[in-house]
């Protein structure tokens, strides 16, 4: 039985990511933070949570590790956490740039090494990145310097990763979605065109797509799911 880690499980892409790596057979060990308030109502035999802090280098190292030890490997790592924060340059201050790097990237970063190193070593595996679209390019990260700054390390790192394990069964891809139709969205803005969204159903069978046979030939997918957003 394969094995999948998903972090940011209480969010709304984490637990529809879950829900389909265990409709598909998968065990899945989903990492929540501390003190999490957000309600997780996912119960399930295949699936485990972990409470971690993955801004801790060691302790999101140690947690990969445990799942390995308990597990025998990791086929697929879904890194959903991350933050937003609005700013022009005048606003941003490196203090500013420094917290979404460390929520959109040290979050990112600690599981996906450790991860990636498991990953070469036993041959195979996926790795999923969320990035943005003001991560991809300036002229979609105006009003949001820090965030697109932070977002923007991750489609580096999965060329770096990428680039690393050429020749090896061991891919990162970058999802860069539009606005994800979540009721917090939809609160957030009630005027918007909801079906010009991105459903987080469809992102994780995306995900799921690029983890089948049908996707083995794939070699570093940055992966636009816009819709017509």
């Amino acid at each position: 039985m394969k094995t999948a880690i998903v972090t940011g499980a209480s969010g709304n892409l984490g637990q529809t990511v879950i829900k389909k790596f265990l409709a598909e057979g998968y065990n899945v060990v989903g990492t929540i933070i501390p003190n999490d308030p957000t309600p997780f109502e996912i119960n399930d035999a295949k699936l485990e949570k972990v409470i971690v802090d993955l801004m801790d280098e060691t302790g999101s190292e140690k947690f990969v590790q445990n799942v390995i030890a308990k597990y025998g490997s990791v086929d697929a790592v879904v890194l959903t956490v991350g933050g937003f924060a609005v700013g022009n340059i005048a606003d941003t201050k490196t203090s500013d740039i420094y917290k979404q790097y460390k929520l959109n990237f040290e979050t990112a970063y600690n599981v996906a090494r450790p991860t990636f190193m498991q990953m070469m070593q036993q041959g195979s595996g996926r790795i999923f990145l969320i990035g943005s679209r003001p991560g991809l390019g300036a002229k979609d990260g105006k009003g949001m310097v820090a965030y697109g700054l932070g977002k923007s390390l991750l489609f580096r790192l999965a060329e770096l990763m990428n680039d690393e394990a050429r020749g090896h069964n061991v891919v990162t891809s970058v999802l860069v979605p539009s606005t994800i139709d979540t009721p917090q969205n939809r609160k957030a803005m009630p005027d918007a065109k909801f079906e010009n969204w991105v459903k987080a159903e469809a992102i994780a069978d995306i995900i799921y797509f690029y983890c089948t046979d049908e996707a083995s030939l794939l070699r570093e997918p940055l992966i636009k799911i816009y819709n017509n957003a």
